[in-house]
């Protein structure tokens, strides 16, 4: 078979490709430049021009062939374009799962096609495996990686069944420290490299510098949410009732707890007063038992929910996370502590439109509900839930209430493994932006 490995001078694709090599497959290497610009960025101004170095080297020391394209047209166009313009709806979105979706598994696999391959293969941890459906017909499945600390199968969430019969994830039933172990053996170039972090292809950036290529920086309050503000609404305990009740719920009951709260009626009054020895006269802000003027930011659109870092706010005993931002008034709602009623949720919609299954046959019908696990962020342990399909979306029912349900961010959706086979791996089945 002719393969065509996604080598991007990590120690990753470099084992990936030797491997492929191993087995006795026709391999080349193809290297691609997706991002230009520097502004924002933490880590120089050519760092991809040292990751091409690498990976070239790479390809010499196994013997393959080494190509390289250019593929920041269409990586500004299909997702970073994207990732602006979901930030300046104040949502939050996922660039790494729409990288693959849209460049390494579309524009980059059709490169790596016309170059005659019949397959591209990445250094994901992850695997897939092909399944004989009750139709008699074949699909593939995504399964997790071996390694349960580097799975990286959610950011592969939206691939679909074209996509999927032409990868190849040779290092899927690997642990990351046999990885490294093949690669010092075979004395790869990439070796001791560093993992990748930060935005796929953009590297580790300052958020607010890089999306203020963009988005205007606007002047706006930070608002304290107190818990009286839940002891008075009549929403927090509709949802408090809700989320306790033993029983399936209606589409509308799950709509209602999907939507998040609006803490607008959060409103301050000015008051006079006179200050000093010489009784200037001044105005303050009246005391509101439901929250308070904490601080200033510089744009709702550049913090996301359950963001810590970034907020400037002293005088408390306990951190304050981000539970909620407003674009239209250019708010930021904060709460004090890790357990702050305002972080936690026990349901999320997708739009129907938004929803992807890997394999077509676990698709849910309307009206119908599965339990299954769930993430909505990489790295996070999967949660048990219930997926019901209704019109208006798939509604997310967790067991537990979950910290910062993010919108535009990726719930991924995973089938319940086998009680009976402790080997068996999590198969992904589908998922969604988070609306």
């Amino acid at each position: 078979m002719k393969i065509c490995v996604g080598l991007s001078g990590g120690v990753d694709s470099s084992v990936a490709a030797l491997l492929l090599k191993r087995e006795g497959h026709e391999v080349f290497a193809m290297f691609m430049q997706n991002w230009h610009d520097t502004e924002g960025t933490l880590h120089g101004d050519c760092e991809w021009e040292e990751d091409e170095f690498v990976a070239e080297l790479v390809a010499r020391k196994i013997g393959i062939p080494f190509y390289f394209v250019d593929l920041s047209k269409e990586y500004r166009r299909r997702v970073v374009d994207y990732l602006f313009d979901e930030y300046s709806r104040g949502r939050t979105p996922n660039p790494d799962v729409l990288c693959n979706r849209e460049i390494k598994f579309d524009a980059f696999l059709k490169k790596a096609l016309e170059l005659g391959a019949d397959a591209v293969a990445t250094g994901h941890y992850c695997r897939k495996a092909i399944v004989n459906e009750a139709d008699g017909s074949t699909s593939w499945s995504l399964l997790e990686g071996i390694d349960p600390g580097k799975d990286q199968s959610y950011f592969l969430c939206q691939l679909d069944q074209e996509q999927l019969s032409k990868a190849l994830f040779p290092i899927g039933g690997l642990l990351k420290q046999e990885v490294r172990a093949i690669a010092a053996e075979a004395d790869l170039p990439s070796a001791d490299k560093k993992d990748s972090q930060g935005i796929c292809f953009v590297g580790k950036v300052d958020l607010p510098v890089f999306l203020q290529q963009k988005l205007k920086a606007v002047e706006g309050d930070i608002i304290e949410v107190f818990d009286a503000w839940y002891d008075e609404s009549e929403r927090y305990r509709r949802e408090t009732e809700l989320c306790s009740a033993a029983r399936e719920l209606s589409e509308a009951e799950l709509q209602e707890l999907s939507m998040p709260f609006d803490y607008g009626n959060i409103q301050f009054e000015t008051e006079s007063y006179r200050s000093g020895k010489h009784h200037i006269r001044k105005t303050r802000l009246k005391p509101n038992p439901l929250g308070c003027v904490a601080g200033k930011h510089d744009g709702a659109q550049f913090f996301t929910l359950g963001q810590r870092k970034g907020l400037a706010v002293g005088g408390h005993a306990r951190p304050l996370f981000v539970i909620a931002t407003d674009i239209e008034s250019n708010r930021v709602y904060v709460g004090e502590g890790e357990d702050h009623k305002g972080l936690y949720r026990s349901v999320l919609r997708i739009a129907a439109e938004e929803v992807r299954w890997i394999r077509p046959s676990q698709a849910l019908a309307q009206g119908c509900s599965r339990r299954c696990r769930v993430r909505i962020r990489y790295r996070q342990e999967l949660q048990d839930a219930v997926l019901t399909m209704h019109g208006s979306g798939l509604y997310v029912r967790f067991d537990k209430p979950q910290r910062s349900i993010t919108p535009g961010q990726f719930a991924a959706f995973y089938e319940l493994p086998d009680p009976s086979d402790p080997y068996d791996a999590p198969e992904l089945i589908g998922s969604g932006v988070i609306a």
